[in-house]
């Protein structure tokens, strides 16, 4: 029997939102600061996912020069509506409630590529949605914080009609909820709201995005309510399970009806590594939903997410994955490769040395609030080797290397610098914005393979001067950092290709990423 293996996204792939059209599911994630913004996935069975591109793929869309880590795009919503596909989300640039934007942009293929921002003038809050009557008559629907210097406890939902042309907001706004499904609960956010059966549903998260995170659905004959509680609130919660449950933080829903009329929701929530840590962030899964007493019932029979259900009842539409070695022989960089923040000049080719990434490097480094000349991919297992090999011409004061990352003051680094007759390899401990040289080794100017190699919360870092002779570079280092735990935030771990200082070039001729099972 086929089956649905959680997670459906795993790695750092928060906040997802999902959408049905002609048969077809799209979803969408948070993607903060990093640069292309919200992926964009697509499935015809549920069961298996392959990125067709991202939404927000140009700095006119996303200027995220100067947010700090963990800022950016926030939770992000996907719907069709007569001939377009609409995403839209908030940017965070301030503290958070101050200096956000919230905005849409359309495209007819969800590929793209896709508009420029349409800004919706005067919407306080983050995590919008989009939703549309029956008369055709479209709506905001978000969150905000009315008095500003409260904590995140005091949010209130809310409604309002949009002019879908201008992004102007209509008329006024209409409260539906103040709180969540208890009285001050905290943090009610993520809503999205449906009109099923006669009924109009608001789904919300709550509780907050760590151990307490949670989901609650209420509902109202009419559009501006009352909202009445649903009295098995919260439907999906992990909460009562312990810190050390295989999956925990569960909450952050979007409801998709399937083409044969099975429901189901994705969601996101994190498995923990080695204790309290969450490595990979918060990542997608998914479960099938039923209809009782005109209420849904999350995952029926055990009411928790579990790694694998029977499938849908679709046919099957696998995917070719991904070979595991991105060779760098194509025209522009695989849709897997992020940028920390907005490029504004490319520090990255493709055609330069055919075959090969050439990165530039420049002033900013890998440990400022910047954009370095880096290129990053999710780290997606909890145990995985990624390798490559490095040819680079070091600047004074400059340097290259690999990285696990977390964020500019919470990572681990393999670095390569110049040094009078040979180099220096050094594996660096980066916490709370302090370096701690773990080891050094000379090595002679030649070319060199980096290697890290994970084994949950250890990190082995390895080097090799003669292909396929790998070499420790240090004793397995303490990653246990490389989480929200430690480093605050919202995101998870990376992995990352760098070069800092102007007058460095570092050739990449290949990468290669495999999970070694979780």
């Amino acid at each position: 029997m086929a089956e649905l293996i959680n997670p459906l996204l795993p790695g750092f792939y928060p906040d997802p939102s999902v959408c049905e059209h002609n048969g077809h599911y799209y979803m969408v994630t948070s993607t903060f600061e990093y640069f292309p913004g919200v992926p964009v996935f697509h499935s015809e069975d549920l069961v298996h996912w392959e990125q067709i591109g991202h939404c927000l793929t140009r700095p006119s869309q996303l200027p995220l020069d100067h947010v700090r880590a963990s800022q950016g795009i926030y939770a992000s919503t996907i719907r069709w509506h007569d001939g377009l596909f609409y995403m839209v989300t908030t940017l965070v640039q301030d503290p958070p409630y101050w200096g956000n934007v919230n905005f849409y942009v359309t495209a007819a293929d969800p590929a793209g590529p896709w508009s420029e921002p349409v800004v919706i003038e005067g919407a306080q809050g983050i995590d919008p949605t989009l939703f549309w009557d029956d008369d055709g008559t479209a709506y905001y629907l978000g969150n905000l914080r009315p008095v500003t210097d409260r904590p995140c406890s005091s949010r209130h939902i809310w409604l309002q009609k949009l002019d879908l042309p201008t992004g102007k907001l209509l008329d006024e706004p209409h409260i539906l909820r103040t709180d969540g499904a208890v009285y001050g609960a905290h943090a009610p956010e993520g809503p999205h709201l449906y009109h099923i059966n006669g009924w109009y549903y608001l789904l919300i998260a709550e509780g907050g995005t760590s151990h307490d995170h949670a989901i609650s659905i209420f509902r109202s004959r009419e559009l501006f309510g009352p909202y009445e509680v649903n009295p098995r609130n919260p439907i999906m919660t992990h909460r009562m399970m312990g810190r050390d449950s295989d999956i925990n933080s569960v909450g952050h829903s979007d409801l998709v009806r399937l083409a044969n009329g099975e429901w189901w929701a994705v969601m996101l929530a994190s498995r923990p590594d080695g204790g309290d840590h969450r490595i990979l962030g918060r990542e997608t899964f998914a479960v099938p939903v039923i209809w009782e007493d005109d209420w849904p019932v999350y995952s029926p029979h055990t009411g928790r997410v579990e790694f694998r259900y029977p499938a849908p009842d679709l046919p099957l539409h696998p995917y070719v994955p991904a070979a595991a070695c991105d060779h760098f022989d194509r025209p522009e960089l695989d849709m897997v490769w992020n940028h920390l923040r907005t490029p504004r000049q490319p520090y990255w080719s493709l055609a330069e040395r055919p075959g090969w990434l050439r990165l530039h490097g420049k002033r900013e480094t890998v440990c400022e609030q910047a954009n370095p000349a880096m290129i990053m991919r999710r780290q997606q297992h909890m145990s995985f080797c990624a390798r490559t090999q490095l040819e680079a011409e070091i600047a004074a004061g400059g340097c290259a290397g690999i990285t696990a990352w977390m964020n500019e003051s919470y990572h681990l680094r393999l670095e390569l610098k110049a040094k009078e007759g040979g180099r220096i390899l050094s594996v660096i401990r980066r916490f709370a914005g302090t370096d701690t040289v773990l080891a050094e080794t000379k090595i002679p100017d030649a070319p060199v393979g980096l290697m890290v190699q994970a084994d949950h919360t250890r990190y082995q870092f390895r080097y090799a001067l003669t292909p396929g002779e790998w070499l420790d570079a240090a004793p397995s280092a303490d990653g246990s950092h490389l989480c929200k735990e430690a480093a605050g935030g919202f995101s998870g771990a990376y992995i990352g290709l760098y070069a800092c200082g102007e007058g460095t070039t570092a050739d990449w001729d290949y990468f290669e990423y495999q999970g070694l099972g979780d």
